[in-house]
């Protein structure tokens, strides 16, 4: 792991070298999104990433993009951010389909998807959920694997819970009904 003593501006951090650990620009820090070795996703982490890739993926046909840890350009306390979601859905409508750079995503997506890594709380996922929020990103699910719920944060209501047959449908998200039950059967977790 590279260790960082200054103070990063958003250009620098986004020209640090890749390697194997994944870092977020928190506070002008890079900081590990994985700080322990407990935390790297596990089977259930990475198999709910592969169902929901694919389900959302066959919905955003011809609507826009669904892109796996891709790292976002935010602002979050005034200042730079750039966390990397596990999943991320932005329209054409934001970042039109001829965009093609290899670069961090530009605008705030509509919708970011983090799933519980062990290690990780409800809470921390809720106060990033909530810093997403602020950042004009407008849905954040937050997914338990181990409750096999969706937590669904909206910048302008209380949160909702879904689990087993509840449907995820949004007017957001027009004509994307299914189900967590469906995303956890397809992920193989029963």
């Amino acid at each position: 792991m590279i260790k960082f003593n200054t103070q990063l501006s958003l250009e620098e951090f986004l020209r640090l070298p890749q390697g194997d650990t994944i870092y977020e620009l928190i506070d002008g820090e890079a900081v590990p999104k994985f700080k322990t070795d407990d935390m790297a996703p596990k089977f259930f982490h990475s198999s709910v990433t592969g169902a929901l890739f694919i389900l959302l993926s066959a919905w955003a046909q011809q609507k826009g993009r669904v892109v796996i840890e891709w790292a976002i350009k935010l602002t979050r306390n005034q200042q730079d951010w750039v966390p990397i979601a596990d999943l991320t859905y932005i329209s054409y409508n934001r970042l039109p389909a001829d965009w093609l750079q290899d670069e961090a995503c530009p605008v705030a997506p509509e919708l970011v998807i983090e799933i519980i890594s062990p290690g990780q709380t409800f809470g921390e996922m809720m106060e990033k959920a909530t810093d997403y929020l602020q950042a004009q990103v407008q849905r954040v699910w937050v997914i338990d694997t181990r409750a096999k719920t969706i937590t669904i944060f909206y910048p302008n209501a209380l949160p909702q819970t879904k689990r087993g047959e509840d449907k995820l449908a949004d007017s957001l998200f027009e004509g994307l009904e299914i189900t967590p039950q469906q995303i956890f059967q397809q992920a193989g977790i029963p």
